[in-house]
C-alpha cells in the first residue's frame, strides 16, 4: 500500500530533524524573547528603521495575530509582524523583524532566488493540492502517465523548498549585518539573535530535506528509481 510502503523508512532522518528543529526554534525563541535589548527599540521600530534606511518608505508594517506568524507579503508589499514581535523589545523579536524586512529589501533589489520563488508559487500551490491525489489515482488505475504527472508536480514543490533556503539564509545575513553594523544590538545581544535566526533556518532545512526524501521515495515506489514494477 502507498501509505505503508517500506520506503517510508527513507523519511526517518527528515522526521527526526523536523522534530528537533521545531523544538530548537521554540526553546531558542522563548529563551531570547525574555532578553530585552539595551536600546529599547521594538520590532516595529527596527523594521521601520531598516525599511527607511533602504528607501522603502512606502512599505507599511502591519501588526497581525498569531505566534511567529511574521512574514513579508511580496504581492501587497507589506511587512506583517506578529504582536509578540511588533511590540516587543527582545533581541529575539528584533532579529525576526529585521529578517522579514530583509525579504522586502530582497524584493526591492530584485534578488534572483526570491524572484524565482515568487514566480513558481502558483505552480507549487497547484502541486500541493493535486500531486499526491494524482499519484494515488495513477497507482489505482495503473496509469504511468498520471503517476509521472504527480511526481512532476511534487518535484516543483521540492524545487520551491530548495530555492527557499538561499532566500531565508540571505535575509538572516542582512538582518545580522544591519543589527550589528548600525549598533542596534551590542555584540553579546547579536550573538543571541544569531542563535534565534539559526534555529529558524534549521526549520527550512528540515522542510527541504523532507521534500527531497519524499520525492526519492515516490520515485522508488513508481519504479523510476530501482526498477520497481509493482
Amino acid at each position: 500500500m502507498f501509505f505503508w510502503d517500506p520506503t517510508m523508512v527513507i523519511l526517518i532522518p527528515a522526521v527526526i530533524l523536523s522534530l528537533y528543529a521545531q523544538m530548537k526554534i521554540n526553546s531558542t525563541y522563548h529563551q531570547y524573547s525574555q532578553v530585552g535589548s539595551r536600546k529599547g527599540m521594538t520590532g516595529a521600530d527596527v523594521a521601520r528603521y531598516i525599511l527607511n534606511k533602504n528607501g522603502l518608505y512606502d512599505v507599511p508594517i502591519e501588526r497581525v495575530q498569531g505566534h511567529l506568524s511574521d512574514h513579508y507579503d511580496p504581492r501587497s508589499r507589506v511587512v506583517r509582524l506578529s504582536a509578540g514581535v511588533h511590540d516587543s523589545t527582545s533581541i529575539a523579536a528584533l532579529g525576526v523583524a529585521a529578517h522579514e524586512v530583509g525579504h522586502a529589501v530582497q524584493h526591492d533589489s530584485g534578488y534572483m532566488p526570491l524572484y524565482i520563488r515568487n514566480t513558481i508559487i502558483p505552480i507549487t500551490q497547484i502541486g500541493s493540492y493535486i500531486s499526491i491525489p494524482l499519484l494515488l489515482l495513477g497507482f489505482l488505475m495503473g496509469s504511468p502517465s498520471l503517476v509521472e504527472l504527480g511526481i512532476l508536480l511534487f518535484a516543483g514543490i521540492v524545487f520551491f523548498q530548495l530555492v527557499t533556503l538561499p532566500v531565508e539564509f540571505n535575509a538572516s545575513r542582512r538582518a545580522v549585518a544591519v543589527l550589528g553594523g548600525d549598533a542596534i544590538l551590542t555584540q553579546d545581544e547579536l550573538n543571541g539573535t544569531k542563535k534565534v535566526l539559526q534555529a529558524a533556518a534549521l526549520t527550512y532545512v528540515a522542510a527541504a530535506l523532507m521534500a527531497v526524501l519524499q520525492l526519492v521515495r515516490l520515485l522508488l515506489i513508481s519504479g523510476v528509481l530501482g526498477g520497481r514494477d509493482d
